[in-house]
Order: structure tokens, then sequence, then C-alpha cells
């Protein structure tokens, strides 16, 4: 007799098989370091000790400047075509969300799968909610990205005090697949920056945890844990950990290149077929000796600036 169970949705084969492993195997809520190891494992740096990889502060905090299209156009040509979503609502529009991510994936409630996650959380020294288990873990400069199937009535994940905490421990933000409520709360904390599918003043209910930094999927895009996040207003983009330092620098010197630009076209000293086609000899040397008389405009140091250009065929 063939034992082939036929015609089950995909999605009641996967609830079903976490369930089983929760109760059966000791799967653990929390992705292990090894299987984190395994999905980022063309980072060579440094790591948390749940290891998921540390991009530098450094690069974290230039990454805020850099333009989306820009890093974008990088990702794409490295062949990374899912990683942009847009299409949300923006708490404080006005600041840019950069940080590495915390990942969260919820579904809609079974009894028989939420309750033994929520047996095995109190068996490893989870408190509270199951919403909350994935602020605990946060440090400074972390983002915590929810999958939460872009519930927003009854799927707020948040409220202010939640809110508040996770920007005592990451002062960053959060990107949500999901709704929040207390908006006005919120918007009090300087400094939050939220990417959220809406906002209800419900209470969370029927949602339920199902893993913390695993892949998840936001929208369009694919996130791991350790994923640079870079919010602005066109929306958000997810940058893997080892294509960050590239993805950066090249956004900048772009950025560099356009500034020179200007102000070339600015003064009339090149027309824009000059500056739209191939440099010339001269026009790269113009423009190194503006990089010289113009270090503010230089987030990189010269290290960097040399390797890039090293490989750079302009």
């Amino acid at each position: 007799m063939n034992n082939r169970i036929t015609g089950l949705p995909l999605m009641l084969c996967i609830i079903a098989s976490i369930a089983f492993y929760l109760q059966s195997s000791g799967q653990q809520i929390q992705a292990t370091k090894d299987q984190i190891l395994t999905y980022s494992s063309q980072w060579k740096g440094e790591r948390y000790p749940d290891g998921r990889p540390k991009v530098s502060d450094d690069l974290v905090k230039r990454l805020a400047n850099i333009s989306m299209e820009e890093a974008w156009g990088v990702l794409r040509n490295e062949g990374f075509n899912n990683q942009f979503e847009a299409g949300w609502q923006v708490i404080h529009p006005e600041k840019p969300l950069a940080g590495r991510v915390v990942t969260a994936q919820y579904m809609p409630t079974r009894p028989d799968v939420d309750n033994p996650i929520k047996a095995k959380g109190k068996s490893e020294g989870r408190s509270g909610a199951p919403n909350s288990w994935p602020i605990d873990l946060l440090q400074n400069g972390d983002v915590y990205v929810a999958d939460g199937f872009s519930k927003i009535i009854d799927g707020t994940l948040i409220g202010d005090n939640l809110g508040n905490s996770i920007y005592t421990k990451s002062k960053t933000g959060v990107v949500f697949d999901a709704g929040v409520r207390d908006l006005e709360g919120l918007e009090e904390i300087d400094g939050f920056v939220g990417f959220v599918r809406g906002v209800d003043p419900s209470y969370i209910k029927d949602v339920m945890l199902t893993g913390i930094n695993y892949p998840i999927r936001i929208g369009r895009a694919t996130v791991l844990p350790g994923d640079l996040v870079l919010g602005k207003k066109e929306g958000v983009i997810f940058i893997p950990a080892y294509l960050a330092e590239k993805v950066i620098i090249t956004a900048e010197f772009i950025a560099m290149k356009d500034d020179f630009s200007h102000q070339r076209l600015k003064e009339g000293k090149y027309t824009p077929g000059q500056i739209d086609q191939g440099w010339t000899e001269d026009i790269k040397k113009d423009f190194m000796q503006w990089i010289r008389d113009n270090p503010s405009k230089v987030p990189m140091s010269k290290a960097e600036l040399d390797a890039f250009l090293k490989d750079r065929t302009w």
C-alpha cells in the first residue's frame, strides 16, 4: 500500500513537522549556531556568540548614508534579485534604518503546534509572550525583522511598551510584515524607525512564533540572520553580510563620482557627454585630485579606496 499522503497542503506539512520536532527531537526554537554558520558560510569575519555575522559598527554606520538604488544595483550584479521590498507604513520616515538583522517567523495559530512551542520556550528559560522572545536577543545595532504573514488586525506584534524595549536594546527599530499598535506611543520614541504593514488598535491574537534566526520571507525578499538591512522612504533592502563591504564602498564611490560630476558640470568644465561616457585619463586625474581636496566627502579610508580602485574599471 502506498503510504504517501497526497493532497495535503505544503503549509500543513511544515506545521506538522514543526510540532513533531519540537516534541520529539529537541529542536530549538532559535536556530543553532551550526545552522547559522551554514546559512552564512561565505562570511569570514567576526560573529556573535549565536553565530550571526557581525559586520563592523563602522560599516553599519556608513550604510545609513548610501543610496538605495546604488545598493540595489550592486546586489543585482551579484545575482541577488530578491532583496528589496516596498509598500510600507513608516514610523519616522525622515530617519534611515540601518542595522544587523535578527529574524523571527510567525504563523497562524494551531494549538497542537503553539502549545509545544510555548512549553519548549519555558523549558529554555524564555519569559513573557512569544512575540517578546526575539527582543530578548537584541543587541546594539540589531534590527528585529519579522515575517508576520502580513496580518494587521490582531497581528500587532508590538505596542509602545515593547517598542521602548526594542529601542533601549538596539537603538534602531523594526521591519514587520505585520501590524503594530499604539502608534502615538511608538512615534514618541525618538530615533525608533519602523517599517510595518499597518496599524490597528487590536491586541495580537491567533498568531504563533515558529522560529527565531531562521531564514524568513519579507514580501519578495529572502532574509537571513546577520544580513544588513537598510530602510529608507523607497522601502527596505537586505544585504548579505559577506557582500556588505562591497555594497557600501561601491555605493559610496558612485556617490563621490556624482558629487564630482555635478560640481564640474555646474562649473562648465566638462560637457554632459564627457561626464556620461567613459572618462578620459584627464578626467580621472581631476577626480582623484578632487578627492584629495575634499576629504569630508570621502567616507571610506584611504586603504579601502586604494583597494577598491585597484580592481575598478571605471
